[in-house]
């Protein structure tokens, strides 16, 4: 361990020692766990966070990493943290963490630019579904031959989506973030997130059907896209359309926090939406970024920010990183002693990396085609979403993702992460092709 991420782990390690005997004098209030687990994750977050920003890395990587770091410290004779990962408030917490990142990622990009990005982005974007799809299936059915065929289309579905915000930033940092291949990568970053959404939706419907005992045919898959598809296009339309009229409504309220509480009431309700309909709450969240543009909100002079994201980022900052260090901390490093995890884990990185090459194919002539490739590679918190929707998911009472399968989803979170700064920026300096 490097003397940078020693340090923090040390004063954690020493920290947690002393709150757990605060925790055990601490009287019967039920909140009382949940504000001593909130403590610790925050600190771990940041701390973790600041070590990667250090070390050229995204700060969510950081958080990542720490978490693992916490949640096998019972290894060591260090059971401090254990409780948290079994916290059911902490758990429900890491849950709204995602719906508001999904949010966030939506209100990265508007339905404008996506319609403005092109052909060009939705071959890239579709290049880079299918292929990764494909291969995280392969790998499945090849390594993990015992398991079902729901547990390898699974792991195809966890390859598909790209982290929008870790190439945006890496891009923005470069200073490229106008070039053509920017707008191809993040265009069909978005797009890919949208495909990838359906493609969770048809495939825990499948699941789901299975846990019941019953198969779905050709026309029920039809249908689960058809609903997903109509979801998506339906409240983005609608919302579009009624969206200026909510917010012009609520800017006549006479109270502070008005437009954050309408912004965040519109995602919690199409997420339950998207719920409702048998779809993941993370698509309504999604489509609720996308819908909600800068114009609703000039409405609301007084509310003391320029932009949405700048309203929403507090409680972004509170619950974001709860998911992230949740998830570190419900890798089990034990399991990569049992056999076979290891290889999972390689070969869904390698099959992680190379699928998104196949979007190179789809860029126009001329244009950077290994760096639209690269740019595709990080997966980030969205592989991290779909595997920790498989940990809910059972089939006849067995989780569809278990603990090995989930530690082998994310190192191939933590490397395709780690590989594309530095491998973006060197593809960007060769010339096009």
């Amino acid at each position: 361990m490097s003397r940078a991420f020693s340090r923090p782990v040390r004063y954690l390690v020493i920290g947690g020692a002393l709150l757990s005997e605060v925790a055990l004098a601490s009287g019967s209030d039920p909140v009382a766990p949940v504000l001593l687990a909130l403590a610790v994750i925050l600190a771990a977050a940041k701390l973790g966070g600041d070590v990667a920003v250090r070390a050229g890395q995204p700060a969510v990587l950081g958080e990542l990493v720490v978490g693992v770091l916490l949640g096998n410290l019972a290894l060591l004779g260090l059971p401090f943290f254990e409780p948290i990962k079994a916290d059911q408030m902490v758990d429900m917490l890491a849950r709204l963490g995602v719906v508001v990142l999904l949010f966030e990622v939506g209100l990265e990009s508007t339905v404008g630019q996506m319609m403005k990005v092109g052909f060009t982005s939705l071959v890239v974007a579709t290049l880079g579904v299918v292929t990764p799809f494909a291969l995280g299936w392969g790998v499945g059915r090849v390594l993990l031959p015992e398991h079902s065929i729901y547990v390898h289309m699974f792991l195809g579905a966890t390859l598909c989506a790209t982290s929008v915000g870790i190439t945006a930033r890496v891009l923005k940092d470069l200073g490229k973030s106008q070039t053509d291949e920017a707008r191809v990568i993040l265009g069909a970053a978005v797009i890919d997130d949208v495909m990838g959404l359906v493609i969770l939706a048809v495939v825990t419907g499948l699941i789901g059907a299975a846990d019941q005992g019953t198969a779905l045919s050709f026309v029920s898959i039809a249908i689960i896209v058809a609903k997903a598809v109509a979801f998506l296009f339906g409240s983005i339309a609608v919302g579009l359309w009624l969206s200026p009229k909510l917010f012009g409504l609520a800017s006549k309220l006479k109270t502070r926090g008005v437009l954050l509480a309408t912004a965040l009431a519109f995602c919690f309700f199409l997420s339950w939406l998207a719920s409702a309909i048998g779809l993941a709450p993370i698509v309504g969240a999604f489509a609720a970024g996308l819908i909600l543009e800068d114009a609703a909100f000039r409405e609301f002079p007084d509310e003391g920010v320029h932009e949405l994201e700048e309203a929403i980022h507090p409680i972004s900052q509170l619950l974001v990183p709860v998911f992230f260090v949740l998830m570190g901390m419900h890798t089990d490093l034990k399991s990569f002693t049992q056999p076979g995890v290891l290889s999972l884990a390689g070969a869904l990185t390698v099959a992680a990396i190379l699928g998104k090459q196949a979007c190179a194919l789809g860029a126009k002539a001329g244009m950077n085609r290994l760096a639209i490739g690269v740019g595709m590679i990080p997966r980030g918190e969205v592989g991290l979403i779909f595997a920790n929707i498989g940990l809910a998911l059972t089939i006849k009472g067995e989780r569809v993702v278990d603990a090995a399968t989930f530690s082998a989803v994310v190192v191939m979170v933590i490397v395709t992460t780690m590989v594309t700064p530095p491998l973006l920026k060197w593809s960007l300096s060769r010339p096009s092709a």
